[in-house]
């Protein structure tokens, strides 16, 4: 059992590294007057196709 609560430990660890590692991606893109990535936005629940275009 305890494998089990470990592994699903891991995944939300795993799941909130991307997340944030996203959101420094995407707004390190903003602050240098550049669309983030696809992939980024998506992370994020941004629908890419509604994001601004510059």
């Amino acid at each position: 059992m305890s494998t089990l609560r470990k592994s699903a430990s891991l995944g939300f660890f795993g799941r909130a590294f991307a997340v944030m590692s996203a959101a420094t991606a995407a707004a390190a893109a903003v602050e240098g007057h550049r669309r983030p990535r696809d992939r980024d936005l998506k992370t994020l629940g941004i629908d890419p196709t509604e994001f601004p275009r510059y």
